[in-house]
């Protein structure tokens, strides 16, 4: 019998775990004794949050991060082919979404193993909700291009799609980056696009504003360093 691998999105910030991370799938994540996490660190800390019912050091946890090889993914599947529950735990947010770990449940389908995803929060759906842009259709694009004339054609790229197809177009940074992605934002969008920034999401300060370009001319936030989604509607 195969166990069943169980998606686990963890807080977004250390703030408010009990409202963003429902009382059942606590008591369903305390009882697993095999994980595959992306930083053992966090993940450790996380479990001992919900009150997991094992001594931590009799927890299995095998890492699975941007460096791990599609050859390797099988190995991690080992405890499921064996009849054991295992739990993928996101760093932040949900598994597998702008997130490792959708090579390894396209592989657990392949080999009939069970997959459960379990409710928690997810900071792009959180920002689609509260932005007040397009959520019938929207697409999310991850990363933007580093290079900066590359980033300025994917920008315009992207207002071109939105304006067109009626589409909200999220993105993400690194959050060291952030601050120079709104300002290439502002410089490259029309001043009638409309831009939200939604940061610290489900935190105490957390903050999520929407208006055009030609106000957020007027003045940016700091948000070098705070985890962000960026949200643009043509």
């Amino acid at each position: 019998m195969l166990g069943t691998l169980y998606l686990i999105p963890t807080p977004l910030s250390k703030e408010n775990i009990n409202w963003v991370i429902p009382t059942a799938v606590q008591q369903r994540v305390a009882d697993i004794s095999h994980y595959i996490v992306e930083h053992p660190k966090t993940a450790r800390q996380f479990l001992k949050q919900v009150g997991c019912k094992l001594p931590l050091q009799q927890i299995s946890m095998q890492v699975l991060d941007e460096h791990t090889q599609a050859k390797d993914l099988l190995s991690l599947l080992e405890p499921l082919l064996a009849g054991h529950d295992v739990g993928l735990v996101s760093e932040a947010g949900c598994p597998a979404v702008a997130d490792p770990g959708a090579g390894l449940v396209r592989l657990a389908h392949q080999k009939n193993i069970t997959v459960v995803p379990l409710v928690g929060p997810s900071s792009i759906m959180m920002a689609l909700m509260a932005s007040g842009l397009n959520g019938e259709c929207f697409a999310f694009n991850g990363y933007l291009p580093i290079e900066i004339d590359a980033r300025v054609r994917k920008i315009m790229e992207l207002e071109k799609l939105s304006m067109h197809g009626d589409q909200t177009q999220i993105f993400i940074e690194t959050p060291y980056r952030n601050q120079k992605l709104l300002e290439q934002l502002i410089k490259t969008c029309r001043d009638s696009t409309e831009l939200c920034v939604a940061s610290h999401l489900t935190a105490d300060n957390e903050r999520i504003i929407t208006k055009p370009i030609r106000a957020w001319k007027k003045g940016l936030p700091d948000i070098n360093k705070i985890p962000t989604i960026f949200l643009l509607h043509g």
